[in-house]
């Protein structure tokens, strides 16, 4: 399974973009269109900077160089609880997910032909094909709609705790969810565990309402992915962008990704009326996923991982610092919890020092954080963790190539801008140009604020100051925005969300009059009011480790 890396993008209209071959795409046989994930454009793509059939990665090795720092630095925090970050990357394997890729060589039914090429955020992530289907039975438990959930290991005086960790088979080390990717660290695992509780009391509820048996997991799913929705369009976009963006797109519509076509409209007969083949969508169709926002835009996360959590009472700065090298390593997917390993039960978060359950979730005292108080997110600027440029090998597949220095093949940084290098992505100016965006200066390209990547040896005259990485170009302008996508990037991720929420079976943009059901002092419902009913409200299962 590749992670920090794919080992194929397939284009819709353009064909298998592979970096084993070098800049520019092939033509798929019919099973690879069968099989593959859909992706698109935003904007048409570029030129390929190649040198002799591959990616020049002199530039890119520059630019990730200045992005991410050889020491830990003081990259300022920003007022984000730090829980969203990893919320983020769980959404992104909700929208990304090709689930065809665990079946390779395989049986490959008919609807994981269709639905594995799907990005919709309908937390396929979570439940697979439902409990009923027999390639994801084993994620449930048996005869039950309910999800299944691991037991930790004892450590010390703390004993086993039920329902802490992700269910694991016993022997070979597989993680019984189906996305391995959400156990790739322990800040997303834990995310991914908080979702299965959240499903299995809304399940218990509706069983105990008397809700029949057979309408029993969908009424379930269906309520549970209203609310996740909920939450990423009341609470998580608007902390990371604009929400004059964000109110605009999911009140007035979308204007440049997949816009919907208007039947009636002979302007509309032959695609979008300035003649644009990327941008419109006949209603019900799937939605794609644009690679402006795969591969640029929704990245935004990766500059705001800390290097080190106050985790819980054991693991943090005050006691056995709880790192990112550590979350990494207590997980399935790229650390030890492999064979018959369990999560030590003293790695069970906090969840009062990763969301503010008072302030956000209407919670009392004993759900504030103790001292030295809430972890917050760094500040969405052009700066990436410093473990981020030494990656685990286990967090990605293969190298990139034999002629690239062994510490920049690590870097993260690196391997974002390659990647986009190898798809022919558009730069961030011909983003802006396409949406009729003002575009970023010379200066603001190079020196941003002065407390992030710093380009200005480059010179104002170097060819980046036109044709700027789309993902170094959003991460400036949030950097520029006190750390809140707009312009380019937050128009993409604003977009593309509510597409994806369009796209979902459950929807809460095809259903604007639906509200959470699940009552609240404020009336609000938040990530932290879902943490709050996953865990029963009671503050001593939300901080297990006393």
């Amino acid at each position: 399974m590749n992670r920090h890396q794919r080992s194929e993008y397939y284009v819709t209209d353009e064909g298998v973009f592979s970096p084993e071959q070098g800049p520019g795409c092939r033509r798929p046989s019919t099973w690879e269109e069968l099989r593959h994930f859909r992706f698109s454009r935003l904007v048409p793509r570029r030129a390929p900077l190649a040198i002799g059939g591959t990616v020049d990665t002199t530039l890119s090795q520059r630019i990730a160089e200045a992005m991410v720092p050889a020491e830990e630095t003081d990259q300022p925090d920003s007022l984000i609880p730090a829980g969203y970050t990893y919320l983020g990357q769980f959404v992104d394997h909700d929208l990304t997910m090709d689930r065809t890729d665990a079946t390779l060589g395989e049986r490959v039914t008919l609807d994981q032909l269709i639905q594995g090429r799907s990005p919709a955020l309908d937390l396929d992530s979570l439940y697979g094909f439902g409990p009923d289907h027999p390639d994801s039975a084993v994620f449930y438990e048996p005869g039950s709609m309910r999800l299944r959930t691991g037991s930790t290991a004892r450590v010390g005086e703390l004993r086993e705790f039920d329902e802490f960790d992700l269910a694991r088979e016993q022997g070979t080390g597989r993680t019984l969810i189906p996305d391995p990717r959400n156990d790739e660290n322990l800040a997303v695992a834990q995310i991914h565990l908080a979702f299965i509780r959240f499903h299995n009391r809304i399940v218990d509820e509706l069983a105990a309402n008397g809700v029949p048996s057979a309408l029993l997991f969908e009424k379930a799913r269906e309520r549970v992915v209203l609310h996740y929705q909920w939450v990423l369009r009341h609470d998580f976009l608007p902390r990371i962008v604009d929400r004059a963006i964000v109110e605009d797109v999911f009140t007035r519509g979308r204007r440049y990704f997949e816009v919907p076509v208007d039947p009636y409209r002979d302007s509309y007969q032959d695609g979008h009326e300035n003649g644009d083949r990327y941008a419109t969508v006949v209603p019900g169709q799937m939605p794609t996923m644009p690679l402006e926002f795969s591969i640029a835009a929704f990245r935004l996360g990766h500059s705001m991982v800390r290097d080190s959590y106050e985790w819980n009472s054991v693991f943090n700065s005050q006691g056995i610092e709880a790192t990112l090298a550590l979350l990494f390593r207590f997980s399935g997917t790229a650390g030890v919890l492999t064979g018959d390993n369990r999560l030590p039960s003293n790695w069970i978060p906090d969840w009062r020092r990763l969301f503010d359950l008072v302030a956000d979730g209407d919670a009392g005292a004993a759900f504030a954080p103790p001292t030295p108080g809430l972890n917050r997110a760094k500040r969405i600027d052009t700066l990436v963790g410093h473990f981020l440029g030494k990656l685990p090998p286990g967090t990605f597949g293969g190298r990139l190539s034999p002629g690239i220095p062994d510490e920049v093949e690590h870097n993260l940084a690196f391997r974002n801008l390659v990647r986009a290098e190898m798809v022919q992505l558009a730069s961030g100016q011909q983003a802006a140009d396409h949406m009729d965006l003002p575009k970023l200066n010379a200066n603001q390209i190079l020196v941003g604020d002065k407390t992030a990547a710093d380009l200005s040896a480059l010179g104002d005259a170097h060819p980046i100051t036109e044709n700027t990485p789309l993902w170094l170009y959003v991460l400036r302008e949030a950097e520029l925005n006190n750390g809140l996508l707009t312009g380019v990037g937050g128009r993409i991720v604003a977009e593309v969300m509510h597409r994806c929420m369009e796209g979902s079976r459950y929807s809460i943009v095809r259903r604007p009059e639906w509200k959470p059901d699940l009552p609240t002092p404020s009336g609000r419902f938040t990530m932290a009011h879902l943490l709050l009913h996953a865990f029963d409200h009671d503050p001593v299962l939300l901080n297990r480790v006393q």
